[in-house]
C-alpha cells in the first residue's frame, strides 16, 4: 500500500497541488487554484495550492489542513485513514467522495490489510 493515500483514501500523489508542490510547477499552481475556485465558489489563489499530503508532515492547503472533515474526524478517531473505522462504508462524512471515486474505497480497504 502506497503511503500517499489520504484519510479518505483518495491518492494524494494524483493530486494536481500535490504534483504543482513535489514539481514546484507555478503553471499547475495557477491552473488548479483556478478551477478549484470555479468549483468552490471560493477565492483560491496559486499560492493556496501547496500540500504534501493530507497525512505526511509538511504543507497543506487550507482546505486539506483546517477544513476537511474527514481529515478532521481521522484525527479526533485517531486512525490512519478511514479503512480503520469501522463506520467507513456506512460514513456520511467520506461517503461523498466514495461514492463519487470508488478507487478510493478500494485504496482505503487495501490500507487495512
Amino acid at each position: 500500500m502506497k503511503d500517499m493515500i489520504g484519510y479518505c483514501g483518495l491518492d494524494c500523489e494524483k493530486c494536481d497541488a500535490y504534483l504543482a508542490t513535489i514539481n514546484n510547477d507555478q503553471a499547475l499552481r495557477e491552473k488548479t487554484a483556478k478551477l478549484w475556485a470555479e468549483l468552490n465558489n471560493a477565492t483560491i489563489m496559486p499560492e493556496h495550492i501547496n500540500c504534501e499530503g493530507c497525512r505526511m508532515n509538511g504543507a497543506k492547503t487550507v482546505f486539506c489542513d483546517s477544513l476537511c472533515e474527514i481529515r478532521k474526524c481521522a484525527l479526533e478517531k485517531g486512525v490512519s485513514t478511514c479503512g480503520d473505522c469501522s463506520e467507513v462504508e456506512t460514513c456520511s462524512t467520506v461517503g461523498a467522495i466514495i461514492s463519487n471515486n470508488p478507487a478510493a474505497l478500494e485504496n482505503l480497504k487495501e490500507r487495512t490489510l
